[in-house]
């Protein structure tokens, strides 16, 4: 079974309401199917940051996004996740203004994971 590391925003085009943006509403379409029919298919984690980023909106998305994960394996942020995120930042392998990325490599690369990290089910 294929692994996948699910980003928080499939879980926001889940629970967001219906988009008027053509492109939104598409992966926002695409998010539920994967979701509802595809999800099965594979083995899917979730990590810390992700839960983290689904709770602290509004208390009602908050309360769907868990809802939605409840069942998802969470990876947890540790201390060589960080300092990998750190160094891809000071490097420039990752943009400085895009720390939660650099957090998110460096959670899957400490986890030793290979998977597909997905943003959107439209890159699988």
């Amino acid at each position: 079974m294929e692994i996948v590391y699910v980003e928080s925003s499939v879980i926001s085009y889940i629970t967001a309401r219906p988009s008027r943006d053509v492109v939104v509403s598409a992966r926002q379409a695409l998010s539920i199917e994967w979701w509802e029919y595809k999800r099965e298919q594979y083995e899917v984690y979730i990590p810390e940051l992700v839960i983290e980023e689904i709770t602290s909106g509004n208390p009602s998305a908050a309360q769907k996004g868990l809802d939605i994960v409840k069942t998802i394996i969470s990876l947890e942020l540790t201390l060589e996740a960080k300092e990998l995120a750190s160094l891809l930042l000071s490097e420039g392998a990752v943009p400085e203004n895009s720390p939660e990325d650099a957090l998110h490599i460096g959670l899957a690369a400490a986890q030793g994971f290979v998977g597909p990290i997905l943003c959107s089910p439209d890159e699988l």
